[in-house]
């Protein structure tokens, strides 16, 4: 986790948030490499759920929802953990992690357990005692539930569907850590699988194997993913799953029943019911959710990607979702010519065919390749005095260092098949 912190910070993928006032606990910001890296992600996961699969639909919902959605959904009396503090450094612990009443960092006398609202609260209005008290979501699914029949109704989308949905969330988590793996804002993924009970288990095999097949899609090593089977569960799940990397939770798969549906249709008043157009059965869907966390895959896919070897460490990303693709050379940076021939590459590739590069004529060749290896560039293109002569560039290779010389004219498509 050390080499991963200091990589990410070396290199610009993640940074400190509010570095310069002495950080703040459980915020981090992503850098040009990072955000590149985690849009790349995104964009993976809402084309496969949206083009690759059939009636799902996406949203974009609000960070701030009506307060009464929070008593709704269970977090106001439910989220909430038991705390106890150390009278003599006064830090906290959930006391569920606690094995005596001692406090684990320095052995002083620990408090009574207090409750802890993990809801982050604000306020809405501008008049002091006129201000009305609302929450930041502490989960990004209840805009789906509370948008379940605007969709229905603005759209000839029927059961069974999904909505999906990419957004923040907010928790005041008592002891965040491992890096970005346990925050205060952080990014989830959501769908929510809406059928009728009868076919409530079919779906929830469905996508439970689905989603796994998609992460062992991006990552390498496949034994370090794994699933959990929960066997204490909520009131009202039957079924939940954690897809897990190196034994820790990447993403949920639960078995909402109608629970949810349901509570929003009590304390709203809305009819939220279903009627088949075919059958013209009325009734409350059930829900398959599957919920992961942005920040997290992002970390477990530069963990899985990392390596050391023996002359230089490489980041054996997934190409498609590399911050750049390609690097592009210039043998030296004082040939005019080359530097011509480079820059003509370098924007085709980055302005015609779309595919993100990055121009480095920095130091000497075999420095640029440790660099574009060390974040992750699947491929490098070297302009040389050959070029000059024949039209053809050296290409290679991240994973195998292999150098291949290639023609220009057969870039595009060298290319175009590698990222398909």
């Amino acid at each position: 986790m050390e080499k991963i912190v200091s990589l990410c910070k070396r290199r610009g993928f993640v940074y400190p948030n509010s570095e310069i006032y002495g950080g703040l606990q459980g915020f981090y910001d992503y850098g040009p490499l990072g955000v590149e890296m985690k849009n790349n992600l995104k964009r993976l996961w809402w084309k496969w759920f949206t083009m690759e699969h059939e009636n799902i639909v996406g949203i974009d919902g609000t960070i701030i929802d009506h307060p009464r959605v929070w008593e709704a959904s269970g977090h106001t009396q439910s989220f909430v953990d038991p705390l106890s503090e150390c009278k003599k450094c006064h830090h906290r612990f959930k006391s569920d992690d606690l094995q005596s009443n001692l406090c684990p960092d320095c052995g002083g006398e620990l408090t009574e357990p207090k409750n802890f609202d993990i809801l982050m609260g604000t306020e809405l209005g501008v008049i002091e005692g006129e201000k009305t008290k609302a929450y930041l979501r502490g989960e990004a699914c209840q805009t789906i539930y509370l948008n379940y029949k605007n969709v229905l109704d603005s759209t000839r989308i029927k059961v069974p569907f999904g909505i999906v949905q990419i957004g923040k969330a907010f928790r005041n988590e008592v002891t965040p850590g491992n890096f970005i793996f346990r925050q205060r804002e952080f990014e989830q993924w959501d769908l929510q699988w809406f059928t009728h009970p009868s076919q409530m288990d079919k779906w929830f095999e469905f996508w439970k194997e689905e989603r796994m097949k998609w992460y062992q899609s991006l990552f390498n090593d496949h034994s370090r993913l794994s699933f959990y089977k929960h066997e204490k569960l909520v009131h009202y799940a039957k079924k939940a799953f954690d897809i897990q990397f190196d034994g820790k939770e990447m993403e949920g798969i639960h078995w909402r029943q109608d629970w949810d549906l349901g509570r929003h249709s009590q304390y709203s008043g809305q009819q939220l019911d279903y009627t088949d157009p075919e059958t013209k059965e009325k009734y409350i869907p059930w829900i398959v959710e599957t919920s992961g966390g942005v920040d997290r895959t992002f970390l477990f896919l530069l963990m899985d990607a990392y390596i050391e070897e023996k002359d230089r460490i490489v980041l054996k990303l997934h190409p498609k979702i590399a911050p750049y693709k390609v690097a592009v050379f210039p043998l030296v940076k004082n040939k005019p010519e080359l530097v011509a021939k480079a820059q003509e590459i370098y924007k085709h590739l980055k302005l015609d065919l779309s595919i993100p590069s990055v121009w480095d004529d920095r130091g000497n060749i075999g420095k640029r390749y440790y660099s574009q290896d060390e974040i992750g560039t699947p491929w490098c293109i070297t302009i040389d005095y050959q070029t000059l002569e024949d039209n053809t560039v050296t290409v290679r290779d991240r994973d195998t260092a292999i150098q291949n010389r290639i023609a220009i004219s057969q870039l595009d498509s060298y290319f175009t098949d590698k990222l398909k």
